[in-house]
């Protein structure tokens, strides 16, 4: 008698429904890659509408404001902060917009695009072990403002071989 071995079976079925849902929490673009319109202008709440000369600012300002908060699992506050906590508090401090607390939520905001198409207030995700994300802002096409486990908030390159290996993706919540 054969029996099936429903052991490597399972796997293979973990292993295939891992891959898809990976390729969805990246946010697989949809074709456009801004709002209609001159593309410089992006609106979102109640009306509120900032150029991305704007966001950009806001982006420095902040990074300035809270450059060196150590990182802390947890944290809100500039005594400490952890990366979805503080990309929260940056979305609702500087543009009035309201964020979930965790990076697995953040993920869910917004719509895909790709990674050549990030524009300033972009949230950029990275995996950062098995079961680890961690989230930044784009501050331009390449760097990003986040907290960093090893620095605090701070900037950083995507292209750096540490971000570049672990990118996940993008996603546009303006």
């Amino acid at each position: 008698m054969n029996i099936p071995d429903y052991k490597n079976r399972t796997g293979i079925v973990v292993m295939v429904l891992f891959f898809f849902s990976i390729l969805s929490a990246c946010g697989i673009a949809s074709r456009t890659a801004g709002p209609p319109g001159s593309g410089n202008t992006i609106s979102y709440g109640a009306g509120t509408s900032h150029t991305l000369n704007n966001i950009q600012n806001q982006l420095y300002r902040a990074h300035e404001e809270w450059e060196g908060t150590p990182y802390i699992l947890g944290g809100a506050s500039r005594s400490g902060v952890d990366c979805s906590s503080f990309i929260q508090i940056v979305f609702n401090q500087y543009f009035d917009m309201n964020l979930p607390r965790h990076t697995s939520e953040q993920i869910r905001v917004g719509n895909g695009v790709r990674r050549n198409a990030t524009r300033p207030g972009d949230l950029i995700f990275f995996r950062t072990s098995r079961s680890g994300l961690h989230v930044g802002i784009a501050v331009n096409g390449h760097e990003f403002l986040h907290a960093s486990t090893s620095s605090g908030v701070m900037i950083s390159s995507m292209n750096e071989r540490y971000w570049a290996s672990r990118f996940l993706g993008v996603r546009r919540v303006f």
